[in-house]
């Protein structure tokens, strides 16, 4: 499930770390404690530029990288990892850049005299042409306004890590983070050695922080997944009131390129609250362009979906996105939706119901409440897809477990799993099949988490 997001990061961290041992070595003959400090200010810097510059370039939803991480839902994942690890990074840059004035206002080491230009960067003394002067000059100013933006950082990101903070203030302000970047940019081109840039680490960093200000400069425009926003019309509304659910059926304009079953899609309903994603809940028939939504009242705005949303309202629908499409191989298959996680089963089954699948499959919907209605709906989609249902209910059935599917599929070691519901209900059924011989491969998992 995670395996290419860590292995992604760790050849992230890896590669970054060796390119700059690559550029300090030999090191140097004393290591007193400024050399030592010198170091770790560069190398805390890098590592922070550095993973920035990669999320920076997530941000845009790079579609290509869908099938090297295996989803746009792995590619945020792997965007919020970095986001910490650039912001761990930028604390122990700080730290150490502020250290000497702590222990000197404490009277521990002795105050420094006039202001060279340390952190790694050479002296104008040593300068060798008119270019590095030039930059040598920017210190001051770049040192003020890279700390200023580094409290900036810290705030932005710790917001973003609050899932409390409402998801519309979210996203508008995690757009500043571009702004912030941009300051830590300058930061680091002024900065970093100089003679860091003719070597294979200020090369590999002039891309990436290329890539980075390109990225943070689509991202101000409001550029992102813009080739992939369709405008459409609001159809048809279902709601089931006891289990908060809503049903949203959208006409949709020219554009849509068409989708596969278990992708989803960011919908703006509101241009105020901005766009939102969604698990898109049908089939597609160019012939018939329209796309189904079903959301449930998770947070304060999809409390007031079913009384703000209205039959012939314009909605902007960006996507097709995500690789939870039920390819694969396997002998049979089990899909485990939990609560609103039903919803890619749903589009899958409406699908088969056209194009009948090559292996039997067995889904298993868990929740807490599923009224008549809905229940009515599913077994229908179940009969004509021909797959096997099984409705488990909490408070009548106890919770699904790893030892209840096995008794119930027998043959389960044969099959792939694909699971969409709650993080910790996804994590103890991965570890259960997998301590009893299922291959992570076959194990498959929407993190539908977008912050």
């Amino acid at each position: 499930m995670l395996r290419k997001i860590k292995i992604a990061l760790w050849i992230i961290l890896i590669g970054l770390t060796g390119l700059w041992i690559l550029a300090n070595m030999p090191l140097p003959d004393a290591m007193t404690g400024k050399a030592v400090r010198d170091l770790f200010i560069q190398y805390s810097g890098i590592i922070g530029i550095g993973v920035m510059s990669i999320a920076m370039v997530l941000a845009l939803r790079p579609v290509w990288l869908e099938l090297i991480l295996g989803g746009l839902d792995k590619s945020y994942r792997l965007h919020k990892w970095l986001g910490v690890i650039g912001l761990g990074a930028s604390i122990f840059h700080w730290i150490a850049a502020k250290a000497p004035h702590w222990l000197s206002s404490l009277g521990l080491i002795e105050g420094r005299r006039g202001r060279g230009h340390g952190d790694g960067a050479n002296s104008a003394s040593d300068s060798l042409n008119q270019v590095q002067a030039f930059f040598d000059g920017l210190h001051g100013p770049a040192k003020f306004i890279g700390e200023w933006a580094f409290y900036g950082l810290v705030l932005l990101i710790v917001l973003a890590l609050i899932k409390r903070f409402p998801y519309r203030l979210f996203a508008k302000t995690h757009t500043i983070i571009a702004v912030v970047y941009l300051i830590l940019v300058f930061h680091t081109v002024v900065l970093l050695d100089f003679a860091s840039w003719t070597q294979p680490l200020g090369i590999v960093m002039g891309m990436l922080l290329s890539a980075g200000v390109v990225s943070a400069i689509l991202v101000l425009t409001r550029q992102v997944g813009k080739r992939r926003k369709v405008e459409g019309t609001i159809e048809e509304q279902h709601y089931f009131p006891k289990m908060k659910v809503l049903e949203t059926l959208i006409l949709l304009k020219e554009g849509w390129k068409g989708h596969k079953s278990g992708q989803f899609a960011f919908v703006t309903f509101d241009s105020k609250e901005g766009q939102h994603p969604y698990t898109i809940a049908s089939d597609w028939d160019a012939n018939n362009p329209r796309i189904m939504f079903i959301t449930k009242a998770l947070g304060d705005y999809t409390n007031h979906l079913p009384e703000k949303l209205n039959i012939g309202d314009k909605a902007i629908v960006e996507g097709p996105y995500g690789c939870f499409t039920f390819d694969d191989n396997a002998k049979r298959q089990i899909w485990i939706g939990g609560g609103i996680g039903i919803t890619p089963f749903i589009a899958r089954m409406k699908h088969l119901a056209h194009n009948r699948a090559s292996q039997p499959i067995d889904l298993f919907h868990c929740t807490s409440e599923l009224e008549p209605d809905a229940l009515k709906k599913l077994t229908a989609d179940a009969a004509a897809a021909n797959v096997n249902l099984h409705v488990i209910i909490d408070s009548r059935d106890g919770q699904l477990t790893g030892e209840k599917l096995r008794t119930i599929v027998p043959d389960w070691k044969s099959a792939s799993v694909w699971f969409c519901g709650p993080v910790g209900f996804g994590k103890a059924l991965h570890k259960d099949f997998l301590k009893n011989g299922l291959p992570t491969k076959n194990f498959h998992q929407e993190l539908f988490g977008m912050r």
